[in-house]
Formats: structure tokens, C-alpha cells, sequence
């Protein structure tokens, strides 16, 4: 299956009748492996920054996760493997595999809920396949 896939049938899949909005699959350098055409360009330091944040839990919290150049509160989330993050409707889950961080950006009416069980299902699965 082709990183593209990933992206387009199960990162953007139907969860109680909502969609991410936008969803990336990228390499823990900020390499894009396979993103939704919408997903925000973004700078290769704040995918730094993320990366900073799972070696040091925490580091995020009182400047917020910065991607594509929007702000986002970081909220409770799981140190070293899950960042999560609020902004207006919408918010962000970040999530690293071993090799790589999946992305899923929300807004109304997908709940923060529903965006961590999609982002999070399919990396769970790709963990257990080593990646």
C-alpha cells in the first residue's frame, strides 16, 4: 500500500458522518511522504520544534504547536507519542511512529475525539508493522 493511500483512505476516512480536514504522513526530518492537497505548507522548523517536543514533553506548551503558521494550544496529549492541539472549532493531533509523524487537522463538527481515534488507530498499526 502506497503512503498516499494511507493518507486518502484511512487518515481521511468517514468516522460518524466526518472528515479530517486536511492529513499528512511525514518523515521525522519533515521529508512529506504522502499528504491531502489542502494539508498547510509548512517550515521545516516547526516540524523541528514538534520532534523537540516528544524528546522533551512539555517544550510546546507555553509557546503552542506552530504549523503551516497556525497556532495551536497544545492540550493533553501523551509524552513522547501523542501532541494535541486546540484552535477555535478545530485542533491538530500529531502522532509518532518510529519512523515517522501522521497529522490530522480538524474542525467542526469532527471532534477532537473522533480526529484521535482516526490519526491515531492507523499509526498504532503502523507501529506494529515496525514503521
Amino acid at each position: 500500500m502506497s503512503w498516499q493511500s494511507y493518507v486518502d483512505d484511512h487518515l481521511m476516512c468517514e468516522i460518524d458522518g466526518n472528515h479530517l480536514t486536511s492529513a499528512a504522513i511525514l518523515g521525522h526530518d519533515g521529508v512529506v511522504w504522502a499528504q491531502t492537497p489542502n494539508f498547510p505548507q509548512f517550515k521545516a522548523e516547526e516540524i523541528a520544534a514538534i520532534m523537540e517536543d516528544f524528546e522533551e514533553p512539555g517544550k510546546l506548551a507555553p509557546t503552542g504547536l506552530h504549523l503551516g503558521g497556525a497556532k495551536y494550544m497544545v492540550i493533553q496529549g501523551e509524552p513522547g507519542a501523542v501532541i494535541r492541539g486546540k484552535k477555535g472549532s478545530g485542533g491538530i493531533t500529531v502522532k509518532k511512529t518510529n519512523q515517522a509523524l501522521l497529522v490530522g487537522i480538524y474542525d467542526e463538527p469532527m471532534t477532537p475525539g473522533q480526529c484521535n481515534v482516526v490519526v491515531e488507530r492507523i499509526a498504532d498499526y503502523l507501529i506494529e508493522q515496525g514503521m
